[in-house]
């Protein structure tokens, strides 16, 4: 390790620049008046400075057409994140793309040679399990079939079209996640039905589960209760916290009930998921961001942590989701994403003070003995939260953007103030993300702190060696790994991949997905089938838990597929992805929307 503690990131050297070369003999001499010259240069660069001034006033795109016209492809008119230099293309990486497809095959192979049809997959002991004693819903096999229809793994999909056929009931007397159900199932459901050529099967399923979904929205705010009954057909309240709903899981139902209402024609669906859109702007804090609990009676925020990792994450990518699902027509779900931003921007983004790393850190309400309200700033993040860095470059090129649609990459002309800020702070979020990868197994934890001043550390740091940009707090060398250390085959920073590479070309997104990739190949990989949570990213070789979490097929692995194909497939001007990676079209809605 370096004596100053810090990581070093590989840097490319510069060359020297070499010393002139003197001038030879036979050079011509100029018999120039020095004095004079600089004595007209001071009357006349005023007048000149302020004619082109004026020039520039009248002619504003003179001189940036007259510049592009020279130097078309310099950097300095692309953004950041970008580089004409490392620019190579959406076309496809086959070689890289068909290597993420032998993983799926040896994800999904193995889940069903021992446990097609259960909802969990324990890829060390050959088992599967269900979320409840009266049986699965068959989550990882819904979860995984739009994932199969991409990649062409046509006789995979028929062997799980049939299970969906022939195997699966809903008619289970037990509670499920509301907001799980909805965005694996129900979002499964009608992607497959999208992709298949509409294959009615999928869509009579997504009707008849989202018809058992519907009484959640029976309460006095409309905000949904956050498990469901599929058999009785009853909403059920948390049992620990029965007056909260989670802000991220109410407000993440939405693409997919408006989309089947779409499909249906029923309005019932639009209805319910708009209402609980309509609750949360009339009961918007005043600094425009969202605590994470709100109260199923009164539809209030109520005093709770403030961030963009769990329960709070899908709440900011669906603002902006909803708005590029309906073809940008709903200009209210615009305008409460871009005071979401300014809001996150303001009180959230947050830069190291070592490294310079920008992250996104917590709010944690207290209250002083008074009883007033206070909010301090906690710099820790999540990894899920390690989605925002794309989706804010995302929203830069569609609410940031001062022309639609823009170039790939951007130029910076063609943003807003506001574009260009989200642009910038996602581009150096997404490196953050990138950069807690940075462990003995190239893997990130499940939570990541930031070193501050107010540790009190940096001395001790600097003097051992041991990092000074982030760490996971409470590991120590010898000792159990606590929770935070974990990596659960999440998909959040190849998602931001993707989403960059989609949006510029430049090869290092791909260059960084690749190396994730390859650390799940090493570190994750069970031999004999499946991929494993680990329990340490710093640790070699790493231990495992006898776990594979369904949205390594849904999200992670298609995402790094999506990263490595041709930019054709899924285009981003065509479909929108829910938060669990299930893409679903675009579309000009037959109701009146936005609040209407």
């Amino acid at each position: 390790m370096p004596d100053d503690g810090l990581r070093k990131r590989k840097t490319g050297s510069k060359p020297e620049k070499e010393p002139p070369q003197n001038a030879t003999a036979d050079e011509p001499e100029f018999d120039i008046d020095s004095a004079a010259l600089l004595q007209y240069l001071k009357i006349l660069w005023i007048p000149l400075l302020l004619c082109f001034g004026l020039f520039v006033y009248i002619n504003p795109s003179t001189l940036s057409d007259i510049a592009s016209f020279w130097i078309e492809s310099d950097d300095w008119q692309t953004s950041p994140g970008s580089s004409t230099k490392s620019f190579v293309g959406l076309g496809a990486d086959i070689e890289k793309r068909d290597a993420v497809v032998e993983a799926f095959k040896h994800a999904w192979r193995s889940y069903e040679r021992d446990a097609m049809g259960d909802d969990e997959y324990h890829p060390i002991s050959h088992k599967g399990s269900n979320l409840t004693q009266a049986g699965g819903i068959g989550y990882t096999v819904i979860d995984s079939i739009d994932t199969m229809l991409i990649m062409g793994l046509e006789d995979d999909y028929a062997r799980a079209r049939k299970w969906v056929d022939t195997r699966l009931s809903f008619d289970r007397d037990a509670d499920f996640n509301t907001f799980e159900t909805t965005i694996r199932v129900l979002g499964g459901l009608l992607s497959a039905y999208e992709l298949t050529d509409h294959d009615k099967l999928y869509l009579d399923r997504a009707i008849e589960l989202a018809d058992r979904i519907l009484p959640v929205f029976d309460t006095p705010s409309g905000l949904p209760l956050p498990n469901i009954n599929l058999g009785k057909r009853e909403g059920v309240p948390d049992p620990y916290l029965p007056q909260l709903v989670s802000t991220a899981e109410v407000a993440t139902l939405q693409l997919e009930f408006r989309y089947l209402s779409y499909l249906t024609d029923e309005d019932i669906y639009w209805e319910k998921v708009e209402s609980v859109m309509r609750t949360i702007k009339e009961n918007q804090m005043p600094h425009g961001l969202a605590s994470i609990y709100m109260h199923v009676e009164t539809g209030q925020f109520v005093p709770s942590a403030i961030r963009l990792g769990s329960r709070g994450d899908s709440y900011y990518e669906y603002l902006l989701k909803q708005y590029i699902q309906t073809n940008q027509t709903e200009d209210v779900y615009r305008q409460m994403y871009d005071h979401a931003m300014a809001a996150v921007h303001e009180n959230l983004i947050t830069k190291s003070p070592y490294t310079r790393m920008t992250y996104t850190s917590e709010l944690i309400p207290e209250r002083n003995s008074g009883g007033q309200l206070s909010w301090r700033l906690t710099p820790k993040q999540d990894h899920l939260a390690c989605f925002f860095g794309g989706s804010l470059m995302l929203g830069a090129t569609i609410t940031g953007a001062s022309t639609l649609p823009v170039s790939i990459p951007p130029r910076q002309s063609e943003f807003m103030d506001h574009g260009k800020r989200d642009w910038k702070d996602g581009v150096e979020l997404i490196k953050t993300c990138v950069d807690t990868h940075d462990t003995l197994t190239g893997l990130s934890p499940e939570i990541a702190h930031f070193r501050i001043p107010s540790d009190g550390m940096i001395d001790v740091l600097s003097k051992s060696g041991v990092p000074a940009d982030w760490y996971i707090k409470g590991a120590s060398p010898g000792a159990e790994a606590p929770y935070d250390a974990r990596y659960m085959l999440r998909p959040e920073t190849v998602e931001s991949l993707f989403l960059a590479f989609r949006l510029t070309g430049d090869i290092r997104y791909r260059d960084w997905g690749w190396d994730i990739f390859q650390s799940i190949e090493k570190h994750c990989k069970v031999e004999t089938g499946g991929y494993a949570t680990i329990m340490n990213v710093d640790e070699v070789p790493s231990r495992k838990e006898d776990k594979m979490e369904t949205f390594l097929m849904s999200e992670t692995l298609k995402y790094l597929f999506l990263l490595f194909e041709d930019a054709s497939v899924l285009s981003l001007d065509k479909y929108v992805f829910n938060t669990e990676a299930h893409p679903l079209p675009i579309f000009s809605p037959h109701i009146r929307t936005g609040f209407s």
